[in-house]
């Protein structure tokens, strides 16, 4: 027998699932709409929490469509892993130490990307 936490998704699966499908649209989506394009089975219930738990991260917006809402993304993909990072980030309180053991498992072309970023912000 299969304990339910095995079939569990791992975390942020289903809310990268539901940001794709609202990226493809390219329209507001009802919740729904959402569960329609998905496919997968997730009751509306599952979808609706999962588009308002997104919307309190400030990651989809939403407008008023009948009684209840549709939604849109507000970050892009790279938006979103950015914010993501931010979030990880914040979870330290040692910031220094965080940023350089990211900085110091750079690609060599990372590491280079990254300082031309950094160089072209301080002029």
């Amino acid at each position: 027998m299969t304990d339910a936490k095995d079939e569990r998704r791992p975390a942020g699966e289903l809310e990268a699932t539901v940001m794709a499908a609202l990226w493809s649209a390219g329209i507001p989506l009802t919740p729904g709409r959402v569960q329609l394009e998905l496919g997968s089975g997730l009751a509306r219930t599952t979808v609706t929490t999962i588009l308002s738990r997104l919307h309190e991260k400030g990651v989809v917006g939403r407008e008023r469509q009948g009684r209840g809402y549709a939604y849109f993304p507000i970050q892009d993909p790279q938006g979103l892993t950015a914010l993501r990072m931010h979030t990880e980030l914040d979870r330290d309180s040692d910031r220094e130490t965080v940023l350089a053991r990211f900085v110091a498992q750079l690609s060599p072309d990372d590491e280079r990307l990254l300082r031309d970023l950094l160089e072209s912000g301080e002029q």
